[in-house]
């Protein structure tokens, strides 16, 4: 069977991000064709050029008129809002989108639409642990509720424990949220001691403590694989295939309810 590497890439102005009321600002296609076909002669070269790539992995069209008109439906969504990534090899399962960053390999397991794509590629961009340093961004931090989160207190960047901390994150990000603070006051509204990292399931009104302060990365990492099946999530654009093939026995129980829908509660 006969596979295509297309790589997708459209340069975008890396300017602010606008979260008012219109959402995130996604840059406008410009009409220009950023897409490669990758292949064993041109692979290398095409990997040079850029810091960031993003792969589509696709079977052969072949000569279908229905398939080719399909791919090329699929790839205009794509190619509409999407970063140069840096590839290298690995793939394995069709239809998949990969992100590859320096010497990270991501798995895009959302919707085919390109706002729903720029908007969790801007998410990998950005750096795996966010700092808490103040009581605004603290009442950010709690506003996240339908994500697993970590929190850690460390006493500054250059602290070993939170350099561990960094590169447990680096290892889940963008698809689970790590924040950090070095503020004792923040700490302390925190309920953390120095070096403790506590973890948020979803939808959690109290976090678990992470036991065996302070932690290697290997023991970060390992806590959060044997935690990372919550009880409740909440089905998004970005994450909804992955969310649909994690079943429990082939069974997923699913509800639809209004954004900030009580009943919601009940229900876990």
């Amino acid at each position: 069977m006969k596979w295509n590497l297309v790589f997708l890439g459209l340069l975008l102005t890396f300017g602010q991000l606008s979260w008012g009321q219109k959402g995130m600002d996604i840059p406008e296609y410009d009409g220009k064709d950023r897409v490669h076909d990758l292949n064993a002669k041109n692979y290398k070269s095409v990997m040079k050029k850029y810091d960031v790539m993003v792969v589509y992995y696709h079977e052969h069209v072949g000569s279908s008129k229905v398939a080719q008109k399909q791919f090329q439906i699929e790839e205009l969504a794509l190619e509409v809002g999407l970063f140069p990534f840096l590839c290298s090899s690995g793939l394995d399962e069709a239809d998949s989108i990969y992100i590859f960053i320096e010497d990270e390999v991501i798995e895009y397991d959302g919707e085919l639409a390109a706002d729903t794509l720029v908007e969790f590629l801007y998410d990998v961009i950005e750096d795996p642990v966010e700092i808490i340093d103040n009581v605004r961004e603290l009442k950010g931090f709690h506003n996240i509720e339908e994500d697993i989160k970590l929190v850690g207190f460390f006493k500054s960047q250059k602290s070993e424990h939170y350099q561990e901390y960094e590169d447990a994150a680096e290892e889940f990000h963008p698809h689970i949220k790590f924040f950090a603070t070095f503020n004792p006051k923040v700490a302390k509204s925190l309920d953390l001691k120095l070096n403790e990292v506590d973890f948020y399931e979803p939808f959690m009104d109290e976090p678990v403590l992470i036991p065996g302060k302070p932690y290697s990365e290997k023991e970060l990492v390992a806590f959060i694989e044997d935690n990372d099946r919550p009880t409740l999530r909440k089905m998004q654009p970005y994450n909804m295939y992955e969310i649909w093939e994690d079943a429990l026995d082939g069974e997923h129980i699913i509800a639809f309810a209004e954004e900030g829908d009580p009943g919601m509660r009940i229900l876990y």
